[in-house]
């Protein structure tokens, strides 16, 4: 057993010392990085998705590179936001030459119609697009933001008028709120929902399956965060630790983090996010070239080392 497990991280570990060689080739791979179905929209995405923060405070030539890297390999999604520091800026250069080929989502912190439409025009003009495929609500966490957005001047207004002028094709929310994602899927016939999937939240919090199964109630695109990650950061080293772009503790690199992916692509979901940290981005794009699902005997050592981890979210309400 121990060494079959040393040949496997022996593997995983040759795989990414190779993709970490950056190219900007457009040669097609031998095991390009299989798509699903968004939805009802009838998109094929990658079952992985390029999230911003992998290029956020990058310099315009290590974002170039990664950007080409994960086309060539496969990735046709990429999720970016404003507040992502400088990750917009980065990504819309980097992303150019492929937009046309690409399914690009971004984000809105605006609650109200005028905040939300200046935060997307100044999207389109740092992403370098006219317009963008899927439009989110960004961390849509409290019932009362969900008011404002659906309400009389709030953003869904800008969002169904950027749609009718050709800027947006898609209308989305993420959330890390079950409650909030519940009323949200109740109130409004959204295109996509991008929530915490993740080993650790399901088996220890019951967080996600509500919404996991709402949404295919509701034949939407299902879009995974957090699959990677695993717990908080122990007290005092929330701002002070090894991987800057994560705010949470990621599952171990790189065996139990692969697990982890699996464990989320297992799932009815179109594609999943991994970290922004480089690393992480990497593994997850080795692992979904390759993917299997899980077998019994990994998901139950998998969730077996999950047992009494802290959460990175909780239920607020019995729901």
């Amino acid at each position: 057993m121990e060494r079959r497990a040393f040949i496997r991280q022996a593997a995983i570990t040759a795989a990414i010392a190779s993709s970490s060689r950056l190219h900007a080739s457009a040669k097609t791979p031998s095991n390009p990085i299989a798509r699903r179905t968004l939805g009802k929209t009838g998109e094929k995405l990658s079952i992985i998705g390029f999230g911003g923060i992998v290029v956020m405070d990058e310099t315009t030539g290590e974002s170039s590179n990664i950007v080409a890297e994960a086309v060539d390999r496969g990735i046709n999604y990429f999720d970016v936001a404003p507040s992502y520091g400088n990750a917009q800026e980065r990504l819309g250069p980097a992303l150019a030459p492929y937009r046309k080929n690409c399914f690009l989502a971004c984000k809105t912190e605006g609650r109200k119609k005028e905040d939300s439409r200046a935060q997307l025009e100044e999207s389109l003009r740092l992403l370098k697009t006219d317009h963008v495929d899927l439009c989110q609500f960004h961390a849509l966490t409290k019932m009362t933001e969900l008011d404002t957005v659906l309400g009389p001047g709030g953003a869904m207004e800008t969002m169904e008028a950027a749609k009718k002028e050709g800027k947006i094709r898609y209308i989305g929310f993420s959330v890390h709120s079950v409650e909030t994602a519940l009323a949200a899927l109740d109130r409004y016939n959204f295109d996509t929902v991008l929530f915490p999937v993740n080993w650790v939240l399901f088996s220890q919090a019951n967080f996600g399956p509500q919404i996991l199964k709402r949404a295919q109630e509701k034949q939407m695109g299902i879009l995974a965060l957090k699959a990677m990650a695993k717990t908080t950061w122990p007290a005092g080293e929330s701002k002070d630790h090894p991987e800057p772009k994560c705010w949470y503790q990621p599952s171990h690199f790189p065996d139990e983090a692969s697990l982890g992916l699996r464990w989320t692509l297992g799932h009815p979901i179109t594609a999943a996010i991994p970290p922004g940290d480089e690393k992480y981005f990497r593994l997850a794009m080795d692992v979904a070239q390759n993917y299997k699902p899980l077998e019994a005997h990994e998901e139950e050592a998998l969730l077996a080392g999950g047992k009494g981890v802290e959460p990175i979210f909780h239920l607020h309400n019995d729901v």
